[in-house]
């Protein structure tokens, strides 16, 4: 053990060791009780002190941690695109038509981890891209006549939505179907829908909000006279109209800004959404209904893309926390279907069997409320431009 005499001996270089600059080695023996115990606790405040500035300084040259929850947002994503992309494979392994589903909403969640650099089946990817345009090619015909396919303008609406996030270029086909878009109001000023299968098949507001969406990134130059006025009238409606359901509220609130309407119009109604909000962080697709994750979920993405809220905003926050907690052990989100079912059911190797439906969309619409959760990096002008689902 050193002796008082041997550590007076020693000397601190100021340029080699930060900690010099705390009080002096040399006069602790002669410190009474009081002032060395001051003495300890100065040091260690200069040493915390010294290690925060170093920290700060050397911040840009050390790898960024991540935040738990940040990194409990990325799994809960990277868990959840592997059942998207089987449930989207099984079904378009079984059947031959486009399934908004299976296939729309599974590529939308896709698309937006691909760009934000989550691995994908880029195979299977592509394969639901050449499945919806096959779809759309049987129906062809029918599009240029003005009728359509099964499921009306809500199968016409995802299907171009899908093509849209995959950035499918404009030709004859996709010409069709917006001609049918066009034509398929009359003389209404919206888009009625022709199903009932709550939630995501049963909202005028939805239907109008798919046909507007086709028609802002789809229709062709001369198209533009009859699309303007369809622009007008269905602003029009909008202002005027009463959303009731979290459905319509959430499609009607998209259909607004896509429609430029006013900043006082935008406010009044995120207004109304926001305060649905249920204590648990969630939302319900209907009042007399317990919050769930398809409802949530819809909302946190209108929210977000229609600039009506940001990560730090309560609600925002209580969202994504909810959706975070009920996630299955196996990755998806369930919901309770509530529709009356008209086809034949069958397996996509999604859980929750005859739920698997609407939990497959809940599914995608929470990977989505998820990501745009997450914080963006360099490449937030080409994700906030590129994808907008």
């Amino acid at each position: 053990m050193q002796s008082g005499s041997s550590r007076k001996s020693q000397t601190v270089d100021p340029a080699s060791d930060p900690a010099s600059c705390a009080p002096s080695l040399v006069s602790v023996s002669s410190m009474n009780f009081p002032q060395r115990w001051l003495y300890r606790v100065l040091f260690i405040v200069a040493l915390v002190t010294l290690k925060l500035i170093g920290s700060v300084c050397t911040a840009d040259d050390e790898p960024k941690q991540m935040s738990l929850e940040e990194s409990e947002i990325r799994e809960a994503i990277e868990a959840a695109l592997p059942l998207l992309e089987k449930a989207s494979t099984g079904s378009s392994k079984q059947r031959k038509c486009f399934t908004c589903h299976s296939q729309a909403l599974p590529v939308m969640a896709l698309s937006e981890a691909k760009l934000r650099n989550f691995k994908i089946d880029t195979s299977n990817y592509e394969r639901q891209i050449k499945h919806t345009i096959a779809h759309l090619r049987k129906g062809k015909q029918n599009y240029a006549d003005g009728k359509g396919q099964g499921g009306g303008v809500d199968t016409a609406g995802y299907a171009l939505w899908t093509l849209e996030v995959s950035q499918y270029p404009v030709d004859h086909i996709v010409d069709a179907v917006t001609h049918f878009l066009l034509a398929s109001p009359g003389d209404s000023d919206h888009w009625q829908c022709s199903s009932n299968r709550p939630p995501s098949e049963s909202s005028d507001f939805t239907t109008t909000y798919l046909a507007i969406r086709a028609l802002k990134y789809y229709s062709n130059d001369n198209q533009q006279i009859a699309v303007k006025r369809r622009y007008k009238a269905t602003l029009k409606w909008l202002l005027s109209a009463t959303p009731e359901t979290t459905e319509d509220k959430v499609f009607h609130l998209r259909t607004l800004r896509y429609l430029n309407a006013s900043t006082e119009a935008m406010k009044h109604f995120t207004a109304n959404l926001i305060k649905t909000q249920r204590v648990d962080g969630g939302w319900s697709q209907i009042s007399g209904m317990e919050s769930d994750p398809y409802a949530t979920a819809t909302v946190l993405v209108g929210l977000a893309r229609t600039g009506q809220t940001d990560r730090q905003q309560t609600a925002y926050i209580s969202g994504i926390d909810y959706l975070l907690k009920h996630q299955t052990v196996q990755g998806s989100w369930h919901v309770k279907s509530r529709s009356k079912p008209f086809q034949k059911y069958f397996e996509t190797g999604f859980p929750h069997e005859k739920d698997q439906f609407i939990s497959t969309s809940a599914t995608a619409w929470a990977t989505i409320a998820l990501l745009l959760a997450l914080p963006l990096g360099e490449s937030s002008v080409l994700l906030e431009t590129k994808s907008q689902n």
